[in-house]
Order: structure tokens, then sequence, then C-alpha cells
């Protein structure tokens, strides 16, 4: 008998780049998800470049501002999931919940007031869809210890469990994530640092364009051994994991900070941050997960042909393959995960995993607001 939480479920995600929100219908029966529609809604370009500025601690926000800012990153996100229902011909009726993550703008989870911040008020999404929506994800991880983050590898191991031999599944949005799969269903992972956000900002501020399209501005320059061994020197790249980052640690005034930017070329140092990110993707599988014998990829760095190829030169021989090899679109598979965990959610079972984490166990993730 179908359980009472099955059917359709739409997640809705803005990532670290904040280069659209990905909205995904997807149909649940007993877990196995299966995308109904998906698609990629444009920020109006104007709030688009005001939340990577407060993102990037260059705009700093008094209380009313915050306060509009969470309402219209809201109306954005509604205005996606009433795209994606029109795509599918779906009424609203028939979709059972929203898990929206929000755009993080903050995230803090070590110290001694550790905290995640993600904003799009939830309420109004549920308003203007008339749809339930499962949000704030993120916090309660923080709160029994752990990271918050990434959340998306419990949704991996779902999708992409492997029959034999490790697998790394490597998410390349803003930042990079690795999670590493296993037939028995043991699952880590962790953020290994920049993968698109870097290289995106640097492309914009010198070349007005919001990314490298194929790794062309990149593949323009040469690589600066000194600067990439000043950015790898970064202390997060040794840390161990359980660990989490965003683009509040790597921005370009973290960038800037370093002495060598400013004597090389632009396109040098374009090069020398897609090196950046390979090398630490690659760094991070050898030591932690050094049994896989294949990667697949997923996220908007998948269509960036160059940094695929710095990739596949630091895996060591393992094969790298697109997630839509496996059926599962790239630009959507983290928007899936959040409509997964909206359905986890409304079964009352855990989304977080420990392992990956480092909560003190097991959590329901996710706030219910009602729709009128």
């Amino acid at each position: 008998m179908p359980h009472s939480s099955d059917g359709l479920y739409l997640g809705l995600i803005s990532g670290t780049s904040a280069d659209g929100i990905d909205a995904a219908l997807v149909h649940f029966t007993d877990t196995r998800p299966a995308l109904v529609a998906g698609l990629t809604h444009a920020w109006d370009e104007p709030l688009r470049q005001r939340i990577l500025a407060v993102a990037q601690d260059e705009e700093r926000l008094d209380l009313d501002g915050y306060g509009q800012l969470d309402v219209a990153v809201a109306r954005g996100f509604a205005d996606a999931a009433q795209a994606v229902l029109a795509k599918a011909s779906v009424d609203a009726r028939d979709v059972r919940a929203i898990g929206s993550h929000g755009q993080t703008i903050r995230h803090r989870p070590d110290g001694e007031f550790p905290f995640t911040l993600q904003i799009g008020d939830p309420s109004v999404i549920a308003e203007r869809t008339r749809i339930d929506t499962i949000a704030d994800f993120r916090r309660a991880d923080v709160a029994a210890g752990g990271q918050g983050a990434p959340l998306v590898p419990a949704f991996h191991a779902t999708v992409l469990r492997p029959a034999s031999g490790a697998r790394v599944v490597l998410n390349l949005g803003g930042i990079a994530n690795v999670t590493r799969l296993t037939p028995d269903g043991h699952v880590t992972g962790f953020d290994t640092g920049p993968a698109n956000g870097l290289m995106d900002a640097w492309c914009l501020r010198h070349r007005g364009e919001a990314f490298d399209r194929d790794g062309m501005f990149a593949a323009t320059g040469t690589i600066d051994t000194d600067l990439l061994a000043e950015l790898l020197d970064d202390p997060y790249f040794v840390l161990p994991p359980p660990k989490s980052t965003g683009r509040e640690h790597f921005h370009l005034a973290w960038l800037d900070a370093h002495p060598r930017v400013a004597e090389v070329s632009p396109e040098d140092v374009q090069a020398t941050l897609m090196a950046l990110s390979a090398i630490s993707i690659g760094d991070a599988i050898r030591l932690y997960a050094s049994d896989a014998t294949d990667v697949i990829a997923c996220g908007g760095g998948v269509h960036n042909a160059a940094l695929m190829r710095a990739i596949e030169s630091r895996l060591e021989g393992r094969t790298l393959q697109v997630s839509s090899a496996f059926g599962i679109d790239p630009d959507l598979m983290e928007a899936m995960g959040f409509a997964w965990l909206a359905f986890r959610r409304l079964r009352g079972e855990p989304g977080n995993l420990p392992a990956v984490t480092g909560a003190r166990g097991p959590r329901l993730l996710g706030a219910l607001y009602a729709a009128p």
C-alpha cells in the first residue's frame, strides 16, 4: 500500500554562486524518485548582485534591509516553483510539499555560537504557491553540533549507490563537495573548497561575464605556481572532515588578500583558480576516498569542459562521468535532493547523516509552513 507521504514534491535551491534558482518537480514512491520536470529560473539581476554582495560581506544589512531581502528572495523562489508547475502542467493542489533550501548568506558552523543562515521567507512561498513549504533544513543539524552541510550526500546514496566498490559523487557548484558511497550504504562527504565561485567572481570582475564559458578565459592564461602555492596554503584545505565552507570564506576579498594576485595578469589568475579547484578536489578524493574507482559529477561546473579536464587529470586514473549518464540531470541534483528532504520530513524520518556532518545523531530536518 502506498505510504501516505508518497506523491509529488517540489525542490528549490539557489547555490553559493546564486546563478539561478533550480526547481525540480519529483515524484516519490517509497523513496524512489522520478523527475517530472525541472528548470533553472533566472534571478532578477539587481537582486542577484545584492545577494552576492551580502554573502561576500561587501554590503552590510540593517534589520529593514534583511527583512526586505528575505521577502524578495522568497518571491523569486515562489516564481520558480510556479514556473516549473506550468512547465509540467501540474496543479499546485497535486503537490504534497515544497522543500526550499533558500539562499545561504552566511554559514558559520564553528565557534562559540555556530549558525547557518538561509533566507527566502517560507511563509511567503507557501502563501504565493498555495503549497505547504518545508524550509530551514540546516539549522537542526548545526544545533546538534554538526556542520549543517553538505546535506545532499544522503540523496546521492539513494540514487547512485554503487553495486560494487566505492564511488565518489562530486558536486561542482560555487563550492565543491564530495560524497563517498559504498554498496553497504556507508556514506561520508564534505566540502572540498572552491569549484566555480571564485572563477565566476573573477570572470565577472575582469570580463563582465557571470561565468567563464567552457573555461575560455582560463585557457588564455598560464598557472602561476607561486600564487597557487599561496592559495593552497589556506588552512581549510588541511582541516579533516567533517567540514563545510562557503562564499563567506572563499570570495574575492580572500583572493585579493594574497599579495601575488596584484602581480599576475587576470587570465593567469583565472587559470590558477581553475587549478586550485582541480587540485583541492583531487587531493580530497585521494585522501578520503582512495578506494573509489569512479567519480560522478553534477552541478553547473560539469558544463565547463576545461575544468572537467583539469579535475580528471587529478583523479589518478579514476573514471569521470556526468550524472546524466545515470539518468539524473546534473543541474537538478541538488533541487531533487531538497524535494527528497521534504519527503523525508513528512515521513518523520531523519534527513542528516552524522557521519557526514558530524552531528551528535540523526535529526528531523526542516520546519513546516502551512499553505493557506
